[in-house]
């Protein structure tokens, strides 16, 4: 596939979220997969995976923000979890690195894209995550990995 994007129907933060239920509504979501633990609620600019759950009825948490490493197992439960929520969905981490790095590596394997077209696309869209090497080398293994054979 040339020209690869991020379909419309999945979207990610890229910075902290101050009012779940107005930034879910602003983002145009139906539906949230929320990759932090309960230790972020009690942090200054904090959220709750409660608050999430009070701005849609649609909602997964799949807890993968540090100390945990994004792993393949990981990227299974994403991909399950992702397959199962209504679209448009919104995709949060703290600040925005891990949900673009799950936003691009679900859509890369789904849609069959090369992990480098995935990439390029998400350098070419200035993704959080692509400051960072192990989140780029996780997209490119975990859509390796988990594509059908």
């Amino acid at each position: 596939m040339k020209n690869f994007e991020l379909p419309d129907d999945l979207s990610y933060n890229k910075g902290p979220i101050n009012e779940p239920a107005a930034y879910l509504k602003e983002s145009g979501c139906t539906s949230w997969l929320y990759l932090i633990g309960e230790e972020f609620s009690r942090m200054e600019n904090g959220m709750s995976y409660e608050q999430v759950q009070s701005a849609t009825p649609h909602c997964i948490n799949v807890i993968s923000d540090p100390p945990q490493i994004l792993s393949l197992d990981l990227a299974r439960q994403h991909v399950e979890a992702l397959d199962s929520l209504p679209r448009p969905t919104l995709i949060s981490c703290r600040t925005g690195p891990r949900a673009s790095a799950v936003a691009y590596m679900y859509s890369g394997l789904k849609l069959g894209v090369e992990p480098d077209e995935v990439l390029a696309a998400a350098e070419k869209d200035n993704a959080p995550f692509t400051q960072f090497e192990e989140y780029k080398d996780w997209v490119r293994s975990s859509i390796e990995s988990l594509r059908e054979k």
